[in-house]
């Protein structure tokens, strides 16, 4: 074998110097396929912050809610394939069109709702709480892009044909969400981008966790881009296929901020996902402000989080702060580690060019150090702690750091202990988490 056990261990010692490329690019794709862990994937643990019984999670939970079962609004412009036992299904491969639909995750089998909320409330649970995809149903797809278009003198309109099959599209979509919003007093949605080597199961799977502790309000969105290839080849595939979701991802936003039902929506984008997201916001943000629009209002954004950004930290410094898009997303929050093995490699690969994921105080450019030291709705939060064998996936698994993106995105608080969010400061607008937060420092 390539990999050996030693190799593997986690306490052992990654020296890049002793490494061929090829032998890194394995390790990667190891580390990529170990990260989600072996056996059948089961409810995160309890945050933290539901293990003080004086926050009740479920307190604003809907009573249509108040089930085993999630129920998730999903946007893809993956290939759908055949599901086995028949079904719908999404692979890695590429769709030309973006399609839309409802996806159904079951928190362990069967059980009644008081037992799912109890265990929920528990650091050692009385249950297996496994996530099982119950159901996937496709509602809509929209026309394939780029749509086709006519020139009429010196100026370009879309195929009526196709514009009229897109509206169509667009008022079936408008309609799922409000039938969705209808039963909660939340009129948000809560939107999550994922990452690299991610399947479309994996992604509706941490949207279930999430949304479960997040209270059960709102609309629970995912939007699946075709990632998760796998093998030596996949890494590469997976950023490409980041750049061919581009047009889908920014009609997506575009359209889900048409819905007049929702109020406020929140973003949420891990590794690989940020960059895919930021790209796409960019040119929302850039259409806004061309149309003399307020971008914040245009988007209905009340937050952007960014979670293990598998980010080039000289990019993402001129994306930024070039276009000034850090100050026209609500609430900006960054999520690093230095204990994040995958995007160790990731720095690696890219021949040492530090990733934002990774990055500390100390290694901000100091331009982005100032000037997020001067935006008073931005914060980079060191979120290393218990971050498992590779470390990448910390936002949702680690209880401390899970407890705080609730209370970021569900409570909408800012940090610092005076406003209920106990990180400690590091610097202008940069905190660190620590383990048992935020129970340890109240």
């Amino acid at each position: 074998m390539i990999l050996t056990p030693k190799i593997l261990s986690p306490g052992c010692h990654l020296n890049p110097a002793h490494w061929s490329r090829a032998g890194w690019l394995v390790l990667l794709a190891a580390f990529s396929i170990l990260e989600p862990g072996c056996g059948q994937r089961q409810l995160i643990q309890t945050p933290n912050l539901f293990l003080d019984r004086r926050f009740d999670p479920f307190i604003a939970c809907p009573a249509e809610a108040r089930n085993n079962r999630v129920e998730i609004l999903y946007a893809t412009d993956r290939l759908p394939v055949e599901r086995k036992g028949g079904g719908q299904e999404y692979g890695y491969l590429r769709s030309r069109s973006l399609a839309f639909g409802r996806c159904v995750v079951e928190i362990g089998e069967n059980l009644p709702w008081p037992v799912v909320e109890e265990n929920s409330r528990l650091a050692k649970r009385n249950v297996s709480m496994p996530l099982t995809v119950q159901s996937i149903r496709e509602i809509g797809r929209f026309p394939d892009t780029p749509f086709p278009f006519i020139r009429r003198g010196e100026a370009f309109e879309d195929d009526p044909a196709v514009a009229a099959r897109n509206e169509q599209a667009s008022q079936a979509f408008r309609s799922e969400v409000s039938r969705r919003l209808s039963g909660t007093a939340c009129k948000e949605a809560f939107v999550f981008v994922h990452g690299y080597n991610n399947t479309f199961e994996d992604s509706v799977y941490v949207m279930a966790d999430l949304w479960h502790f997040l209270g059960r309000k709102g609309l629970p969105v995912v939007y699946s881009w075709p990632a998760g290839r796998g093998s030596l080849r996949g890494y590469n595939y997976d950023r490409e296929s980041g750049e061919f979701t581009f047009l889908h991802l920014k009609q997506f936003i575009q359209l889900l901020a048409s819905c007049p039902d929702i109020e406020k929506i929140h973003f949420l984008a891990h590794s690989r996902g940020t960059d895919v997201l930021t790209s796409a916001l960019r040119e929302v943000i850039l259409e806004a402000r061309s149309a003399g629009e307020n971008p914040e209002e245009a988007i209905k954004i009340s937050d952007l989080t960014l979670a293990a950004p598998d980010f080039d930290i000289e990019v993402f410094t001129q994306r930024m702060l070039g276009d000034r898009l850090g100050y026209e997303v609500g609430e900006m929050t960054i999520y690093v580690s230095e204990e994040d093995r995958a995007l160790g490699l990731s720095t690696w690969l890219f021949r040492g060019i530090k990733r934002v994921g990774k990055v500390t105080f100390g290694e901000l450019p100091p331009d982005l150090k100032r000037r997020l030291g001067q935006n008073s709705s931005a914060a980079m939060i060191d979120a290393r702690g218990s971050p498992g064998f590779v470390g990448h996936s910390y936002f949702y698994s680690d209880p401390a750091v899970s407890s705080d993106l609730i209370l970021l995105m569900g409570y909408g608080r800012k940090p610092g202990a005076e406003n209920g969010r106990p990180l400690i400061p590091v610097g202008p607008n940069f905190w660190r988490i620590e383990k048992g937060y935020p129970l340890s420092r109240n």
